[in-house]
């Protein structure tokens, strides 16, 4: 699979771990955002990934942040992006199937990094079910987003 990582800087030690991680694992990855940990602003992070992502130059996006929660929120400007902020591996598994999540958002500091590779690997090996109720919901998600830009035109 083909991976984008973006973290700010509070995301940088657990983003470079997640892709090491990731390539060991025989993914291809991107990484974009902050190169160290000095300070670096998570919406432009999470803009360069999401770019990345809806120019299909990558299959999923991971995102980390301090929290996870920031990250989250500038991701999920985007249309077409569902960014999850996921906190073990159930909540992984649930935003694929239902939600058809496509950016995994973590936080460096809320959990370890052996949670995070394992809640990564759920992401990734977790298909979408296409049962009529979430697929409808998932319109429902995305439709969302072109009425609001539409009403700001």
């Amino acid at each position: 699979m083909r991976l984008v990582f973006g973290c700010d800087h509070a995301g940088f030690i657990m983003r470079e771990n997640l892709a090491k991680w990731a390539e060991g694992q025989g993914h291809s990855v991107v990484k974009v955002g902050a190169t160290s940990e000095e300070p670096y602003d998570y919406p432009i992070a999470a803009d360069l990934a999401v770019e990345k992502l809806l120019a299909k130059e990558a299959d999923f996006g991971v995102l980390v942040c301090g929290s996870g929660i920031g990250i989250s929120i500038r991701a999920n400007r985007h249309n077409g992006i569902r960014a999850a902020h996921c906190l073990n591996e159930e909540m992984a598994a649930i935003t694929r199937e239902h939600n058809h999540s496509n950016v995994l958002c973590v936080g460096e500091r809320e959990i370890a990094e052996d949670l995070a590779e394992r809640i990564l690997q759920t992401f990734l090996n977790t298909p979408e079910d296409n049962a009529e109720r979430h697929v409808r919901r998932v319109k429902e998600l995305d439709a969302a987003l072109v009425e609001d830009l539409e009403r700001t035109k």
